[in-house]
């Protein structure tokens, strides 16, 4: 009863902090609020479950791993706008007209991403719960999305998602707390669990691969440059990126000691389950974050689709249709492959974007920096070729 008070306490004071005028007023903490939000948005929700079910005890060690790449292909796109003011060749230009064609593209599967969490999530604690349920929901804010967008609604929109970044970091400000006591507690009894990991070396690497999704987000602070400077966008972005790895290696941490091997079935919202064990307030919270973060990722990733769109093909193609376009490519998606699928989908796509990125960084490098910059182009066309799901239960 007490971790549940301190729970919901804690949640309390981190949403009410997060309106303080003092902080919210900072620029730089607005500028690193878009990033942030974007890295420890869906990936959060599914991410533990994945790690905890495949890796066992390795699981905060594949964490890292998966934070050490993203900062990589974040110094890679900050490299990017340190040079945005300067004279861009013409190869340079080509390659930059790819990476953003690559990026429309992933934010079409990102958005079935985000509305299939949104729908599963939904479902979860409703008679209802399931697959067929998750994909109607699915399918309907699908159709409302792209419908926001094509009658210009979506200002609206936009402006609650201040409100539902407060709303999903207190959340999980909770969250850490009740795996922190409930950890503690196990500890003390001396029930903590080391379990092996479940897949061969192999398939843990080219999962890996297809989680790429979960730790994305970064890249969102090399398009704020109506609003801030490069020096500003490049700290938001680092900022952004340790925050959020700090966030995420506490949360493996402390997830992948306290559950034993199956006793959860991997799916969608496992995680749903796994914390009702740590306290009963975390279950209704995960699912009103879910469903506060994935429809604000949504509406940011369809306006940004559509304006990719329409700035790649110089206006002849607005942005209006390119967001019924969206709808149709994710009610496809919906239908015809499941969540883990769909975000190893939305990996292969970043990357893709990723390696895009570290050739324009290579561009602008010389020495060791531009081979480093090479490679990692390489690691992305690597992931974008090999990365797999996980298999749900």
């Amino acid at each position: 009863m007490l971790l549940d008070s301190a729970i919901f306490l804690l949640a309390i004071v981190i949403f009410g902090a997060m309106f303080w005028p003092g902080l919210r007023r900072r620029p730089r903490w607005r500028a690193m609020i878009t990033p942030l939000a974007s890295i420890i948005g869906s990936g959060f929700l599914v991410l533990g479950p994945i790690l905890q079910s495949e890796y066992g005890g390795y699981a905060p060690l594949a964490m890292a791993l998966l934070c050490l790449v993203a900062w990589a292909f974040g110094a890679a796109v900050r490299v990017n706008i340190a040079a945005e003011d300067r004279p861009a060749r013409p190869e340079r230009r080509r390659i930059e007209a790819l990476a953003q064609a690559v990026l429309a593209f992933a934010y079409v599967i990102s958005v079935a991403y985000y509305l299939n969490l949104f729908g599963a999530f939904a479902v979860a604690l409703t008679p209802w719960h399931g697959a067929f349920a998750g994909r109607i929901v699915t399918t309907a804010m699908l159709l409302g999305v792209g419908l926001a967008g094509f009658s210009g609604g979506f200002k609206a929109l936009e402006r609650l998602e201040y409100a539902s970044v407060a709303l999903k970091l207190a959340i999980i400000a909770g969250l850490i707390l009740g795996l922190a006591g409930y950890f503690a507690d196990r500890a003390a009894a001396g029930a903590l669990v080391v379990a092996a990991p479940s897949l061969a070396p192999w398939q843990a690497l080219t999962l890996g691969f297809g989680l790429i999704v979960t730790v994305q987000g970064f890249e969102t602070a090399r398009y704020l440059g109506a609003s801030y400077d490069a020096p500003t966008r490049i700290a938001a972005m680092k900022r952004a990126q340790g925050l959020s790895s700090a966030i995420y290696l506490a949360y493996i941490g402390l997830l992948a000691y306290v559950f034993a091997p199956g006793s959860h079935a991997l799916s969608e919202t496992a995680i749903i389950d796994m914390m009702g064990v740590v306290s009963p307030v975390l279950p209704g919270m995960l699912v009103v974050a879910a469903l506060a973060a994935q429809l604000s990722a949504a509406v940011a990733d369809t306006s940004g689709a559509g304006g990719l769109t329409a700035e790649l093909s110089r206006g002849r193609l607005p942005a209006r249709p390119a967001y019924l376009a969206l709808v149709a490519a994710g009610t496809a998606l919906t239908w015809t492959a499941d969540l883990f699928t769909i975000i190893a989908y939305a990996s292969r796509a970043f990357a893709a974007y990723y390696a895009a990125q570290s050739v324009l960084a290579a561009l602008e490098s010389r020495g060791a920096r531009r081979a480093g910059f090479a490679a990692l182009a390489v690691l992305g066309l690597l992931i974008a070729v090999f990365g797999a799901p996980a298999e749900g239960g």
